[in-house]
């Protein structure tokens, strides 16, 4: 069984400073992200991205941007020599249609642990928000909440301390 770090992706891997991110150009990865991220793959964690994309529902912009948007961080944490194991994500809003993988909900979590063996008492969340946070605590997860668009080295090296 794998250890992981999972992610929330608006405000603590890229900066949250538009209303919807869904288009390569308006990424800007955090500070002290790719570092956070190196320190983790160092100690064997698998890494991933658990986040809400609500705009796919509301019609804002489609899956293939969400794709597109986690190719292009793909490629910039890899010129950087960490990856992303995989990306998840939720399409839904409640307003426009239910569903269970929406956070605060932990199925995207549960799903990466099942495809990809991991031992989710050993891993951890790092959000920004209460419903990432409570997403970690349904699954079995030890959550760390930081300020939007604060750093996550503190809490990587925290972690990798352990």
């Amino acid at each position: 069984m794998h250890k992981a770090v999972f992610l929330d992706r608006d405000g603590v891997i890229n900066r949250n400073n538009e209303y919807y991110t869904f288009k390569t150009n308006q990424v800007v990865i955090n500070d002290g992200v790719v570092e956070a991220l190196k320190h983790f793959s160092e100690k064997g964690f698998l890494l991933f991205v658990i986040t809400n994309q609500s705009g796919v529902a509301k019609k804002l912009y489609t899956v293939d941007d969400v794709y597109a948007v986690h190719q292009y961080m793909q490629k910039v944490f890899n010129k950087a020599g960490v990856s992303i194991t995989d990306f998840y994500f939720c399409p839904h809003h409640p307003d426009v249609s239910k569903c269970l993988c929406r956070k605060p909900d932990s199925l995207l979590i549960e799903k990466a642990a099942a495809r990809y063996g991991v031992d989710l008492s050993k891993s951890f969340f790092i959000g920004d928000s209460s419903r990432d946070i409570e997403a970690a605590a349904k699954a079995g997860v030890k959550g760390f909440l930081i300020n939007a668009n604060e750093s996550i080295l503190p809490i990587a090296k925290k972690i990798c301390a352990a």
